[in-house]
């Protein structure tokens, strides 16, 4: 009963048969019917073959809420034209008044803040894609190290921005579920990394007129449902995280691999470095086995855990994509599926920034170790 892989199903970010034309330099992009549909041809992904990055370090991370003022008064003045809804009572706010593009440091600060209390935060009539790739990448950079994704497609010149696009054919719609009854894929996105991503900034460049939602669960709140008594066994275990499936099977469908796949091992409770709550930090896509336990073991406790998530629908909330609407959400603290629900063909592009954070921990006060969990890799390697 092991975890299915990322790559068996149908991710937009990866390359398949579709993308079958070549830009100047030589890389893979979308096909030129595509290409002659879509708007923001600045967005558009690119897969390099002959791109190539180092493997990734770590490094010591300091979250910018922690510099946050506690009444968010610098992102949501008192004089401010704005309004702010709960989605859900935990999880999730709809942001009207307030211009990403506009934030000081002292308002993005408050930013970081506020996506960590709430999960997800949605940011209605927003003009923070009409400004490029550039401006997208200097954004991001401010809230930490962006991530480059070692397979997914990238604009030319910007490989810190991931993309997702769905062309407009019958053939790419229905390859969703050539082999499937859904295409829900409940994940965090790069847990394998040693630093994975805190905050993630995503935005529909355009979609389908409806459909193509995005659904998120709250993994704080998946914690404290469970008994104290279940609480207190799963402290101090620790799951193994790999990239190798998803690089092994973009490779053999002819896709790239910009950096070599690692395997790392995380909590599987994790405390937040900002509002200090505990949540399981799991991941069906990526995850693969409880390092403590024998193969069954692991895979029975895992089992459960993806399906109290998965399946506590009191627990989530779904985020409808309108005209210039950007999601930004806690990668830690959360996880989240796109849904492919429309049934004529239509191009659904965005792109997504993923600034790293800190190397998860069970208790902050390992916060930034850099030999935390030695031991476990020790125990694994033999």
């Amino acid at each position: 009963m092991s975890p299915v892989p990322a790559a068996t199903r149908y991710d937009p970010s990866q390359f398949n048969p579709e993308h079958n034309s070549k830009t100047e330099s030589g890389a893979f992009t979308i096909s030129k019917e595509n290409r002659q549909q879509a708007k923001y041809p600045e967005f558009l992904p690119t897969w390099n073959p002959n791109q190539k990055f180092p493997p990734l370090e770590f490094f010591e991370f300091h979250d910018k809420g922690l510099l946050a003022d506690a009444n968010l008064s610098n992102l949501f003045p008192k004089n401010g034209n704005h309004q702010v809804k709960s989605v859900t009572p935990k999880l999730g706010s709809e942001v009207k008044g307030v211009q990403l593009s506009q934030l000081s440091d002292e308002a993005k600060n408050d930013l970081a803040l506020f996506v960590a209390q709430r999960g997800v935060v949605i940011f209605r009539d927003q003009d923070f894609s009409s400004y490029g790739p550039e401006f997208a990448v200097n954004y991001g950079s401010y809230f930490g190290p962006l991530h480059i994704h070692p397979t997914s497609g990238s604009p030319e010149g910007f490989p810190q921005l991931h993309i997702t696009f769905r062309g407009a054919s019958k053939k790419e719609l229905e390859s969703a579920f050539e082999s499937r009854t859904n295409n829900i894929a409940w994940h965090s996105d790069v847990s394998y990394e040693l630093n994975p991503p805190q905050i993630t900034f995503f935005s529909v460049l355009e979609g389908p007129e409806a459909g193509g939602d995005t659904i998120f669960a709250n993994t704080v709140e998946a914690y404290k449902r469970l008994s104290p008594a279940l609480q207190a066994r799963l402290e101090g275990l620790h799951v193994l995280h790999t990239a190798e499936d998803q690089a092994d099977i973009n490779a053999a469908a002819g896709g790239i691999v910009r950096r070599s796949p690692v395997s790392n091992i995380h909590p599987l409770v994790r405390q937040h470095p900002v509002t200090k709550e505990k949540h399981l930090f799991l991941n069906r896509e990526f995850g693969r086995k409880i390092v403590e336990l024998k193969e069954e073991e692991s895979d029975a406790l895992l089992e459960f855990l993806f399906t109290h998530v998965e399946q506590a629908h009191d627990l989530q909330l779904r985020a409808k994509w309108e005209p210039n609407t950007v999601v930004l959400w806690d990668n830690r603290s959360t996880v989240h599926s796109a849904v492919i629900d429309w049934d004529t063909p239509s191009l659904r592009h965005a792109f997504r920034i993923s600034p790293q954070g800190e190397r998860p921990v069970e208790d902050v006060k390992h916060l930034n170790d850099p030999n935390y969990l030695a031991e476990k890799y020790s125990s694994i390697r033999r």
